[in-house]
């Protein structure tokens, strides 16, 4: 850092010159800026590759530069000219690997080959592809029972990788699929399911051209989901309102200045995002979204004792949906001492929200992983639906549910498989199509699968990409979890945390990424596909040659591991890994919705999933939309801190250099961070209370009381527009205060945005440079 100070001036908007700048130097750091900036003009393009990075939808008109900022990152990191050959681990250890951050490990660059730890030298030594699959499937077959294996997948895997994937999982014998799903997106599909009868979002990207209001709940596209911006920003340009609860104040949902308008670039001007942006407290969601209802209900009574036209749909609802009336009874009998409690807002702002709601005729509902990630998130989600369906905000256009996922295929990977709760339906059609029985019985997901590799029930552990390591809570628990394995197996573009704590036997096992050519045994050139946010599923190709001569495909590793561990008996697994096409084929005879994949997914934008909910058909038990009847939480974090003398509620979340575990670079400048991640960012109030100065150092310590010690150490204070009693700083340096037992209800993802901790000082404020 020199003589810069760690904390700068923050961006005045997203986007701008700053993501132009941004966009140049990380070409530059992939060592091909000229081949990477013409890989960039097939980036969501229908003749070139989706990108790696997020999951939101892309426009049906198309776009010669349809990316974002966060995007230009992840294409560069992948396609980079640097590589991490056999040379490389000849020269470092495990060990002095381990002591490296997560940035220099992935800024080495590609995986090359094939690589099995030697534990006598503690380095990883070259393989062959045949090697490693005789003994991951020697090991495999060696198991007692098919339960005590974990294969777990990250949202980056296509449709054909995951499908392949869990046909495999499940002829072997178990249904145990750690997910990433599970640790952020989990309870949108349990809240959604319950109330509308699908886990997946009910809206179109042309909707956000419709809508009159959005409401962004618990979510930061500006750093998460860029691209969503841009249709915010036209949304709000229309003279849509946007309205945003979110406890910290971020820049991308303040103004964003688009880097292809070429009078906001010169001018240096700004749309303005949020029309309304209101600040509850860590967790209070569910109470701002009950007391908008309960402004509702109350201004639906005066209007029809006034003899005027009624504010709740009542049409809608006496067709579409039960138990309303239980619904009303639970409002009524919500105090607003208690939502204003647990929201942290004025009664003021909740009813200046509502009364947009109620004005608009068309209102999207969106979140992100500030809803998902607490012990009540699949309640606030079902709140959630029961504001949208009050006046009848689902099922047509410019209307609807909007859960904003975060790697690229993570609900793909879903549709075609990956759940450890085995869909009947599915099953039976495997079944059908294969002739042998399926395992019924409820498999692992990630928490689970953790205590079990703890607990010695299980021994293997399979990842289809990811870093297991570093995105699960609880840090020092996962590094004894991987320890104690007999098998671990990574697939992976990179170099990351996860390969260094290696079980007995351990694989890294290096693939082509989404950037690259993909050619089976005769050259012929193959897709994968993917499905967005907006369920529409398309296909993707790579440009790029491939980064070494040794990589195969996702497809054509799980190929290899499952002929090695099953044989051919059921499954052709080398033809389907030489011909995608076969793949599809199956997914179209067992999945619903999936009729002519092969010609649908090669016109451009791919096809749509239907999503019966869309549709006003309701597959709950009830057949109807569903309205949630309970009450709010006895008592979020929050209020219990706020209780306790001298406890923080913590959330983690990402930087602007970062996507899920990758980190890009070391600035976050929408947030005035620069060159350090170890930050903690708390109210100038609290910093006051606690007698501490800007840039002071601090150990962050869980507060549990469950015998466990957690201490994130050495961390500097900035000041930031955040409630007082809220603390926030990056994943994955913070996981390690995460408790693996703390999870959602109903849904188990970790509590990452509602963690309990203490601030001890370490020292005076340091005012020389960082």
């Amino acid at each position: 850092m020199g003589k810069m100070d760690f904390i700068g001036k923050a961006s005045s908007a997203a986007g701008g010159w700053g993501a132009l700048k941004s966009v140049g130097k990380r070409l530059l750091e992939s060592g091909a800026p000229i081949s990477g900036a013409r890989t960039l003009l097939k980036a969501n393009q229908p003749d070139g590759f989706d990108c790696p990075g997020c999951a939101w939808g892309d426009p049906e008109h198309g776009s010669s530069f349809e990316f974002c900022e966060n995007g230009v990152k992840a294409v560069a990191w992948e396609a980079t000219e640097k590589r991490v050959p056999p040379d490389f681990f000849a020269k470092h250890t495990v060990t002095e690997l381990r002591g490296w951050s997560d940035y220099d490990l992935e800024l080495q660059g590609r995986l090359t080959n094939p690589m099995r730890y030697d534990r006598a030298t503690d380095k990883y030594v070259a393989v062959s592809w045949d090697e490693a699959f005789a003994e991951i499937g020697s090991v495999l077959k060696s198991l007692p029972d098919a339960n005590r294996a974990e294969f777990y997948t990250s949202g980056r895997a296509s449709n054909e990788a995951a499908f392949l994937y869990q046909l495999m999982v499940r002829l072997y014998g178990t249904n145990n699929f750690p997910d990433c799903s599970n640790m952020c997106h989990e309870a949108s599909g349990v809240g959604l399911k319950a109330s509308v009868g699908v886990g997946k979002g009910t809206v179109l990207l042309e909707d956000f051209e419709h809508a009159d209001a959005i409401f962004c709940i618990g979510q930061n596209p500006g750093t998460n989901h860029p691209r969503m911006l841009g249709d915010l920003r036209r949304a709000a340009l229309r003279g849509a309102r946007i309205v945003v609860f979110n406890p910290i104040r971020e820049k991308g949902l303040e103004r964003f200045t688009d880097p292809q308008d070429k009078v906001e670039m010169i001018t240096g001007g700004s749309a303005k995002i949020a029309t309304n942006y209101y600040q509850p407290r860590q967790g209070g969601d569910m109470a701002a979204v009950r007391g908008m209802s309960k402004v509702i209900f109350a201004a639906d009574d005066a209007a029809r004792a006034a003899g005027q036209p009624a504010i709740i749909d009542y049409d809608f609802i006496a067709v579409h949906a039960v138990e309303f009336d239980a619904y009303r009874a639970a409002v009524d009998a919500t105090s607003w001492d208690a939502i204003l409690d647990q929201s942290g807002l004025t009664r003021e702002q909740i009813e200046e929200a509502a009364n947009i709601y109620m004005t608009s005729n068309a209102v999207i509902a969106t979140w992100a992983m500030g809803i998902t990630q607490h012990k009540h998130s699949v309640i606030t989600i079902r709140e959630i639906t029961n504001f949208m369906l009050l006046r009848g905000n689902i099922g047509r256009p410019g209307a609807g549910l909007c859960p904003v996922r975060g790697h690229s295929n993570v609900q793909g990977d879903r549709t075609v498989g990956i759940d450890e709760k085995a869909p009947p339906a599915l099953l039976d059609a495997l079944e059908k199509e294969l002739g042998v029985p399926m395992p019924r019985n409820r498999g692992h997901n990630t928490v689970e699968a953790i205590s079990a590799m703890l607990d010695g029930t299980a021994e293997t552990f399979i990842a289809l990409g990811g870093n297991f390591l570093r995105a699960t809570p609880d840090s020092p628990l996962i590094i004894k979890a991987f320890e104690k394995q007999r098998l671990t197996v990574n697939i992976a573009t990179k170099l990351n945390h996860s390969h260094l704590v290696p079980g007995q036997v351990s694989y890294v096992l290096p693939c082509l990424g989404r950037t690259e050519i993909d050619r089976n045994s005769k050259g012929v050139s193959q897709i994968i596909t993917v499905e967005d946010s907006m369920s529409m599923v398309h296909g993707s190709g790579g440009i790029n040659t491939p980064a070494s001569p040794e990589l195969k495909s996702e497809i054509a590793i799980v190929a290899g591991i499952a002929e090695a561990t099953l044989g051919n008996a059921h499954v052709n697994w080398r033809a389907m890994a030489e011909d995608y096409d076969l793949i599809r084929d199956m997914i179209e005879r067992v999945l619903p919705g999936f009729e002519n994949y092969n010609e649908r997914v090669r016109v451009p934008r791919g096809f749509h999933l239907r999503n019966a909910a869309a549709e006003r058909e309701w597959n709950t038990p009830a057949k109807k939309a569903t309205f949630f009847t309970g009450e709010l939480p006895a008592k979020t974090e929050h209020q219990q801190a706020l209780g306790e003398e001298g406890i923080f509620v913590l959330q983690t979340f990402r930087s602007h250099d970062q996507y899920n575990t990758t980190i890009y670079g070391m600035d976050d400048r929408y947030r005035g961070v620069y060159g350090e991640r170890q930050v903690v960012f708390m109210n100038p109030k609290d910093m006051e209370k606690l007698g501490a100065k800007a840039k002071q150092r601090v150990d962050v310590v869980g507060e549990y009381g469950d015998g466990i010690e957690r201490i994130a150490e050495n961390f500097r204070l900035v000041p930031y527009n955040i409630p007082e009693g809220s603390i926030a700083g990056y994943y994955p340096e913070l996981n390690v205060l995460v408790p693996l037992h703390s999870y959602g209800e109903g849904s188990f993802t970790p509590t990452s945005k509602s963690v309990l901790v203490s601030v001890r000082l370490r020292i005076e404020a340091d005012t020389e440079a960082a």
